[in-house]
């Protein structure tokens, strides 16, 4: 796959298209890019997608921009394993939010990517202010020669399925309808960074995954597998949060002491997977009570894995 910042000139095109933040790239998601995939090979067309970094709603408003489902990396991961060809992660900055929906067709879509096949949702909105919708794409399709396709939303019963509805169930601790819309257990993947040792010091080594997304959708203490350490899912417990007991900095971290490990992970890049949520994160008097709760959650997510089956 290859991943382009920005789009080149001359067009590498003609393409198949298709174009939308995929964020957590979930059910729905993954249906738009079913769909690409088919229609690209049947014309013989390279499967591109059209992605923003940052996602529009935190250029718009940073602070109250939702909750990233994946980083930009996780993202351009995921995609790998749907067979897409090319990925354009363009800049959402000032000036491209400033694209009149005209120009973002002609301009963009057309004249700088050669667009053949363009597949959008049937809720699609795109050009400043969102003045451009599925009607101008109807009419720009026939006026400058490419096909149109749409697909309606994915449904699960009658619940539509979309990043909200992932970040919804991730944020009550839900992971098990968040697995069901995602297709997959929710993870996170990172680098392991050194770190304080003050899990070390209460008697617990933990790993100290670098996060890439300031606000994750989940937050406390979690049974999780750990990938990218060898050939095989390592079981441990897991805190996502500030870790109030110990520090007023504010900082959120993801530490995972792994269930009887040796190794140095230091540098390597790993994946957790978040299975089952403990308890909310929880403010202690001192490092011995926070310790005995520290015992009781490896208790917990050691009792946990016993009792559950995970491939």
């Amino acid at each position: 796959m290859q991943v382009f910042r920005g789009i080149s000139a001359p067009p590498c095109g003609p393409i198949a298209l298709t174009i939308g933040n995929f964020d957590g790239l979930h059910l729905g998601h993954q249906a738009m890019l079913a769909r690409l995939v088919g229609a690209a090979h049947e014309r013989r067309l390279p499967a591109t997608v059209m992605t923003f970094e940052p996602h529009p709603a935190e250029f718009f408003a940073p602070l109250r921009a939702p909750a990233r489902l994946s980083s930009l990396r996780e993202k351009l991961e995921l995609m790998r394993g749907y067979s897409v060809d090319r990925v354009h992660v363009l800049r959402f900055d000032q000036a491209f939010a400033q694209t009149s929906a005209e120009d973002f067709v002609t301009a963009l879509l057309h004249k700088k990517l050669a667009t053949r096949w363009l597949l959008v949702g049937d809720d699609f909105r795109f050009g400043a202010k969102r003045a451009g919708d599925l009607d101008l794409l109807a009419q720009q399709s026939l006026r400058l020669g490419f096909e149109l396709a749409s697909l309606p939303s994915l449904k699960i019963g009658s619940r539509r399925v979309s990043s909200t509805l992932v970040r919804e169930a991730l944020a009550a601790g839900d992971l098990a309808s968040a697995q069901t819309y995602l297709g997959r257990r929710y993870s996170i993947s990172g680098r392991v960074m050194h770190g304080d040792q003050i899990g070390r010091s209460l008697g617990f080594p933990t790993a100290n995954v670098q996060l890439k997304h300031n606000r994750p959708p989940v937050a406390g203490i979690f049974a999780v597998n750990l990938l990218g350490a060898g050939d095989r899912a390592l079981p441990g417990v897991a805190s996502l949060g500030t870790r109030p007991t110990v520090t007023d900095d504010g900082g959120l971290r993801l530490e995972v002491h792994l269930f009887d490990f040796s190794g140095d992970l230091y540098g390597c890049h790993v994946r957790v997977e978040f299975l089952h949520k403990l308890r909310d994160e929880v403010h202690y008097p001192d490092r011995e009570t926070l310790t005995a709760q520290i015992e009781r959650d490896a208790r917990d997510a050691r009792r946990y894995f016993e009792t559950v089956r995970h491939d």
